[in-house]
C-alpha cells in the first residue's frame, strides 16, 4: 500500500524557510529508504548520519529504534524495519529524523490519516507530491568559493 507522509524540516543550523515535503512512499519500504527519500526530497548529499525516534518532539525520546551509532549496524538496523512497524506510534508520539549531528537538521514526519491507497502503475515510489518553501541549504556559501 501507498503511505502519504509530510515531512517538514524543523529546526537546522541553516534552516532560513519553511520547508515542507509530503510524500508518497510504500508501507513497506525501511527507515532507511525513508532516510533516502527524505534526503532527496530536500536535496542534501547524504553525508553525515541520522537517526530516527519517536516522541512528543525533537528534544523527548519515547521510541528508539536503534541501540548503536555504529555506522554499519545502523544502517542494517534501519534497512530492517519497515514503516509498517512504526506505527502507529505510541499516543502523542511523532516521527522524527535527525540528520548530521552537527548542524543538527530535524524533520517531523507525520503520516496522513488518508486512507492508503494502491500504487500506481508506472510510478516509481517514493515520490514528493507537493513541497512548501525552498529546499534548505546545506552548506550555504559553498559553490560561491569554487
Amino acid at each position: 500500500m501507498i503511505w502519504t507522509l509530510s515531512i517538514e524540516c524543523i529546526m537546522g543550523m541553516y534552516q532560513q524557510h519553511d520547508c515542507v515535503r509530503v510524500i508518497e512512499i510504500e508501507s513497506e519500504a525501511s527507515l532507511l529508504d525513508l532516510h533516502d527519500a527524505i534526503q532527496a526530497a530536500v536535496n542534501f548529499d547524504r553525508d553525515h548520519l541520522f537517526e530516527f525516534f519517536g516522541g512528543r518532539n525533537w528534544r523527548n525520546r519515547k521510541v528508539v529504534f536503534e541501540d548503536s551509532y555504529d555506522t554499519g549496524d545502523l544502517f542494517d538496523t534501519y534497512a530492517s524495519i519497515p514503516l509498517e512497524d512504526v506505527y502507529p506510534l505510541p499516543k502523542g508520539c511523532k516521527l522524527h529524523y535527525h540528520f548530521d549531528f552537527g548542524d543538527d537538521w530535524y524533520f517531523e514526519v507525520k503520516k496522513s490519516r488518508k486512507q492508503p491507497k494502491e500504487p500506481e502503475k508506472g510510478v516509481q515510489y517514493p515520490r514528493v507530491i507537493e513541497s512548501v518553501g525552498p529546499d534548505p541549504e546545506q552548506y550555504p556559501g559553498v559553490g560561491e568559493w569554487q
